[in-house]
């Protein structure tokens, strides 16, 4: 038989369903975080393994893509201020 309540208004709530769901509910967020967690091992794992398996290392690639672009900002301010003292007046 099931325990019913009565509150102010009158509803009979079935309180052992009530736990029964709230149970449950718990068991589903846990797995649902271990879930999460198994998905974010395996996708930094896999993230570590393309790194390793590449021929320039990422802090390379940085360091060459920052001098490419030094360079090109040099040579264009450089153009620009060619540009302006060469200007028609």
């Amino acid at each position: 038989m099931a325990i019913n309540r009565m509150n102010a208004y009158g509803i009979d709530v079935d309180t052992r369903m009530l736990a029964v769901g709230v149970a449950v509910t718990g068991v589903a967020a846990v797995l649902g975080l271990a879930g999460t967690v198994m998905i974010g091992v395996t996708l930094l794992n896999a993230g570590r393994g393309f790194v390793r398996r590449m021929e320039v290392a990422p802090a390379e690639l940085a360091a060459r893509a920052f001098r490419q672009a030094k360079v090109a900002s040099q040579a264009a301010t450089h153009a620009g201020a060619d540009a302006w003292r060469t200007g028609d007046a």
